[in-house]
């Protein structure tokens, strides 16, 4: 019987929440914007972590904006300090290399959310109406 979680994914777990923290205290770039990982995925050898990460705005964002590259940028350039402090609050032998991603998929749930609605309308899926008439 496998087990439920693989040391791999706890390791992604922990550094996901490390991460969150750290991006959020320890890294002053007026260029970054409020960032959120969504995901972590660590190799199987542990040499690499590939960290998913979406901003927080009104807008949709792609790969190719501005204001995501520019937020990239900034991860990318301060992976070497994070890696330096994951390791230490998470005492590991090795930590993996962070290599940042931008995750589009919020941006294409709101689109298909919205051309769902558009489609179909705001109404409920099932109609209660029927059920309290029945039951009284």
């Amino acid at each position: 019987m496998p087990k439920e979680f693989s040391r791999i994914d706890r390791i992604g777990d922990q550094i996901q929440r490390e991460l969150a923290q750290m991006i959020q205290r320890d890294i002053k770039d007026p260029r970054l914007g409020m960032v959120t990982i969504n995901a972590v995925k660590v190799s199987r050898d542990m040499g690499y972590a590939d960290i998913y990460v979406s901003l927080l705005t009104t807008e949709d964002l792609t790969e190719d904006s501005p204001q995501v590259q520019d937020s990239l940028a900034v991860l990318r350039k301060a992976s070497g300090f994070l890696r330096g402090q994951l390791g230490r609050a998470m005492k590991l032998r090795m930590v993996p290399h962070l290599r940042f991603h931008f995750d589009s998929l919020p941006g294409k749930s709101r689109r298909i959310d919205s051309l769902i609605d558009e489609a179909v309308g705001r109404k409920p899926a099932v109609d209660r109406s029927d059920d309290t008439e029945s039951e009284g």
